[in-house]
């Protein structure tokens, strides 16, 4: 999956698909509301750097709940029930 692809996603969808993963505690374990590489990569260990920098389209190092929305809906990321 591209960039492109994953910003291409609609809107109603992303958020639909928020509040399910943007709350899992057991992977945002510092509660800032958002996933860091190191964070993410705990909980699904075959995540690579590269993937997680293919999700972070901000590039700020962090996923927000439209980047992790985005990438669940693009199949990136799985779905899970926070």
């Amino acid at each position: 999956m591209t960039t492109k692809t994953i910003l291409t996603i609609p809107a109603a969808l992303i958020l639909m698909a928020v509040p399910a993963i943007a709350q899992d505690a057991a992977i945002d374990v510092n509660a800032d509301g958002m996933y860091s590489f190191p964070e993410l990569q705990a909980a699904m260990p075959e995540m690579t750097e590269e993937d997680f920098t293919t999700i972070d389209v901000t590039g700020d190092g962090l996923l927000d709940a439209d980047e992790i929305a985005a990438a669940t809906e693009a199949g990136i990321l799985p779905a899970m029930d926070g």
